[in-house]
């Protein structure tokens, strides 16, 4: 009877942790996906203007989750997961209602950055606490679903848009967070962090991350190894109708919006497959390095595109989509890097971190633009962020299988 109900409260804590997630990513892809109409809706027509604009708004939903990330993270550690899995959605949810009734672009950036703000704590509060809650053994799977069924709300973000506004797919966004406070009641705390509570070591101490040599090493390589994920999504996804223009298509894409979903159909299937393929192997560096090394074809694949129809340009999308679709490990990764006392500090901040560099990824992408053009720019960034991915994996430990029940000892600084 008592395996039975740790059994129910694992799949529950799982289940929540993923629907939770689902409305993130719901709600962190829907401007992707309705950037050009919003902007033409609220006065920016200009091609060159929709574009840079775009870009502007979504490094305004970046910083937000930066600044989140770091504020859910160190709450987390402090007060326990499950408030920043109730404060979280609260924030993102009020916000992405709020972009549903914006008129100028200064109110559109402000909403993006307080949406950034809350969607930053989800994914890590979630994955700490499945991570936490279940066996060393198949934790990899718990994750695995988490990232899989969270993914799959960029997909419903694409046919919410189909079917009905901009406007009023910014308000189901809102609705379904608010709606998800109900499930989270049957959510609880994990064992770990309650027998942290009487601990008296330091809880949720982000500035130690940058002080003590160890773990500033391990901190940094768990964010760059994520770095090609966020490139193929901010840059080649994002920008899809951008680039099908330079490849020189006759049928050229006209918005996002299809791009981001046969990007996150193939995320989606690449997130399942990762976990998987970590837990059969024992090891998530390796199904990382697999991941990578198909990532870096299917860049290169994408970018040599020519004349080709929209439905082949959608395949090569679903294919990058399918190449960075390891955020599952990933984060994974993060969570079995570090200690009871920091793992939610880190789980958050990771992985915002990591979409967070779009921002310089974005810089360096534009800065090469009006010279290199969108094409060869892409090549350099790209190349760029796969060689930072791959050297930081090579040094970075192997974690499948540890005991997570351990804490990071205050220790020498840098």
């Amino acid at each position: 009877m008592k395996n039975e109900k740790s059994n129910l409260v694992i799949y529950s804590t799982v289940a929540v942790a993923a629907l939770g997630y689902f409305v993130d990513i719901y709600d962190l892809l829907l401007f992707s996906i309705i950037r050009v109409e919003s902007l033409k809706s609220i006065g920016v027509t200009d091609p060159l203007d929709i574009q840079n604009t775009g870009l502007s708004l979504l490094n305004w939903q970046m910083a937000g989750m930066l600044i989140g990330g770091i504020a859910w993270g160190v709450l987390g550690d402090k007060k326990g997961r499950l408030s920043v899995l109730f404060g979280s959605i609260i924030l993102y949810s009020l916000a992405n209602l709020a972009n549903g009734m914006v008129q100028t672009v200064g109110q559109y950036q402000v909403l993006r950055f307080i949406a950034g703000i809350g969607l930053a704590g989800e994914l890590g509060a979630g994955i700490t606490l499945v991570s936490e809650i279940m066996s060393k053994e198949k934790r990899g799977y718990g994750t695995t679903l988490v990232a899989t069924i969270g993914i799959l709300g960029a997909i419903m973000a694409y046919f919410v848009s189909q079917y009905w506004d901009w406007r009023t797919a910014y308000f189901v966004g809102g609705g379904l967070g608010l709606a998800l406070l109900v499930l989270r009641i049957s959510v609880f705390e994990s064992g770990m962090f309650k027998s942290l509570r009487e601990s008296s070591v330091k809880r949720g101490n982000f500035l130690q991350l940058f002080t003590r040599r160890d773990l500033f090493s391990r901190y940094i390589k768990c964010i760059l190894v994520g770095l090609p994920t966020w490139f193929v999504v901010g840059i080649l996804v994002t920008l899809a109708p951008e680039f099908s223009k330079n490849f020189g298509m006759t049928d050229a894409v006209t918005t996002g919006g299809k791009a981001i979903m046969w990007c996150y159909t193939g995320l989606t299937l690449g997130d399942l497959s990762s976990g998987l393929l970590s837990q059969y192997l024992k090891s998530r560096k390796k199904a990382l390095l697999a991941f990578h090394l198909f990532s870096l074809g299917t860049i290169l694949f994408y970018l040599t595109s020519g004349n080709i129809s929209q439905d082949f340009f959608y395949f090569k999308i679903f294919l990058i989509g399918f190449g960075v679709g390891y955020w599952a490990v990933f984060v994974t990764i993060a969570a079995e890097n570090f200690g009871t006392n920091m793992r939610a500090t880190v789980t958050t901040t990771v992985p915002n971190f990591a979409r967070g560099a779009l921002v310089p990824i974005t810089m360096f992408f534009k800065s090469l633009a009006p010279s290199l053009g969108i094409i060869s720019s892409a090549y350099i960034v790209g190349g760029v962020c796969i060689a930072i991915a791959l050297t930081v994996l090579y040094f970075l430990p192997e974690t499948y299988g540890r005991d997570l029940d351990f804490l990071e000892q205050e220790g020498s600084h840098l």
